[in-house]
């Protein structure tokens, strides 16, 4: 329980630390979801005036700064430097998805913070452009693969079969039957992979979970790494490309010299 007993320097501020505000506001919003976070909730589960939040935050908008910014910071950053480029990436899209999977607020407060207002979002970006540039990648594609792996952590949370259904294991087990019931009830002459897959695509048990997010991380790394590849050869033919280039050059400047050394002495 929060301490609301006056600092010695100003009698109407409570000893309430942001980090405090911080930890109840997520625990709030991961209990009951980011639509049951209010100043006045927050107040009564901390046992003080809502005016008590204003010295570290003003508004709801701030809080869910506050609230991004200890998300980001739960997204592992500190990549291995003995690892290759591909096994820190997928490092760092892990742990992002971790963070995801963990708090049931992450997604809906990531997508604001996106912008990157965020000290410890500048952090993790820096690392992935970091990671990307040293692939190969130039800016303007290291940008894209960046921002598309927080919208690929984003789509593996918010299209797993459980995700915010609020319904216990036995509850989503028996949607999940009747899900399958329906597409394996469909007419096969016109939906024959539809009641081929029925199964698969209405299955929501843990490992089922796993292979979702799994299968989708992989996706994401056979992508990246495809491209890394086109771009390697892609440079390597541009090298190639200027090397004979500049032979060509040279071979022309070799010819015009001997014709203008062949023609002085032809003069002489």
């Amino acid at each position: 329980m929060a301490s609301t007993q006056a600092s010695d320097g100003d009698p109407e501020r409570p000893r309430l630390s942001k980090e405090t505000v911080v930890d109840q506001a997520l625990a709030i919003a991961d209990a009951d979801g980011l639509e049951a976070l209010t100043i006045r909730r927050l107040a009564n589960e901390l046992s003080v005036t809502p005016m008590a939040f204003y010295w570290h935050f003003r508004s709801k908008e701030a809080l869910l700064g506050g609230l991004a910014e200890r998300l980001w910071g739960e997204i592992d950053a500190d990549v291995d430097p003995a690892a290759d480029w591909p096994r820190q990436l997928r490092g760092l899209i892990e742990s992002l998805v971790r963070v995801l999977r963990t708090h049931r607020c992450a997604s809906q407060v990531l997508v604001p913070s996106e912008k990157l207002h965020s000290e410890a979002a500048l952090r993790v970006t820096e690392t992935a452009l970091d990671v990307l540039r040293r692939a190969g990648f130039d800016p303007v594609h290291a940008s894209e693969i960046a921002r598309n792996g927080l919208w690929t952590g984003l789509m593996l949370v918010m299209s797993a079969p459980d995700y915010d259904s609020g319904l216990s294991q036995g509850e989503r087990a028996e949607v999940q039957r009747r899900n399958q019931v329906r597409l394996a009830m469909l007419p096969p002459s016109r939906y024959p992979r539809l009641v081929e897959a029925a199964g698969p695509m209405t299955a929501c048990g843990p490992d089922d979970q796993e292979f979702h997010y799994r299968f989708g991380i992989d996706l994401f790394m056979a992508g990246v790494q495809a491209e890394a590849a086109e771009a390697r050869a892609a440079q390597a033919e541009r090298e190639q490309a200027e090397r004979e280039q500049a032979e060509t050059e040279q071979a022309e400047t070799g010819r015009a010299e001997n014709g203008q050394t062949a023609a002085r002495s032809a003069a002489g």
